[in-house]
């Protein structure tokens, strides 16, 4: 028993630590995920899940984010050593490995799974290796996802900045902004304007200003971005102190 305690605990590390994505490794949820992974594995009561010895379990963890068709899969692991097991042993162990890892399948790639499943049965490629190919090209999916995300959420942000830049330099109100490429950032409210700039000592220096290029005239200094915006509000629609 303690020799396959040890064999499930050295798989759970291995496949946390394979996953291709270091922000997967270091991400807090993850790693709580393992951890209690690790833990009901030391601490499980005697003949819990008695139909599934560590070959069934690897290859049903391997499998489970594939969507292979369950009665398939069932098939392939009735040839393990091991109790023979029903389409619900085979579901409820999915469903129960799924809440550990608190992953479940995405719909969005179950057409080109069963696809990818299909065209290598048709070839003889054994079912273990079918599900470490699937589950790569799942792998792979979400990764260009990310990517896809990450890359549109960088247009948008590059979009909506030069749009309030554009706001700015044609005098309408908007939020801050940096002006091509400055150090300080822009601001303009009822039609008046503002720069803001960090000081030495992490604070900022708000003032008025006419143009782009004026220095200014000083306002006040504030903690933070937020205090400066808070500010901003009262200030914009006060009277203008003669300078």
């Amino acid at each position: 028993m303690v020799h396959d305690e040890f064999h499930e605990i050295c798989r759970l590390i291995i496949e946390h630590v394979a996953s291709p994505s270091v922000r997967h490794i270091r991400d807090k949820d993850a790693i709580g995920a393992l951890a209690r992974r690790i833990t009901d594995c030391v601490h499980r009561p005697p003949g819990l899940w008695s139909k599934w010895p560590p070959l069934r379990e690897d290859m049903i963890r391997t499998a489970s984010m594939t969507w292979i068709p369950v009665e398939d899969l069932r098939a392939s692991l009735n040839q393990y050593p091991g109790p023979p097991l029903t389409l619900t042993d085979v579901t409820q162990r999915l469903n129960a490995i799924h809440e550990e890892e608190g992953h479940w399948p995405d719909e969005a790639f179950r057409a080109d799974c069963l696809n990818l499943y299909l065209r290598e049965r048709e070839i003889g490629t054994e079912m273990i290796a079918i599900a470490g190919a699937i589950r790569d090209f799942v792998d792979e999916a979400e990764r260009q996802r990310r990517e896809r995300r990450d890359r549109e959420w960088k247009e948008r942000r590059e979009a909506e900045k030069q749009a309030l830049e554009a706001r700015f330099i044609g005098g309408a109100d908007c939020s801050w902004t940096t002006i091509c490429g400055s150090v300080g950032i822009f601001a303009r409210k009822n039609g008046r304007a503002y720069r803001l700039a960090p000081t030495r000592d992490r604070r900022w220096d708000m003032y008025r200003i006419e143009r782009i290029e004026d220095a200014g005239k000083l306002i006040g200094t504030y903690r933070t971005r937020g205090d400066a915006s808070k500010a901003l509000k009262l200030l914009a629609y006060q009277p203008e102190p003669r300078w």
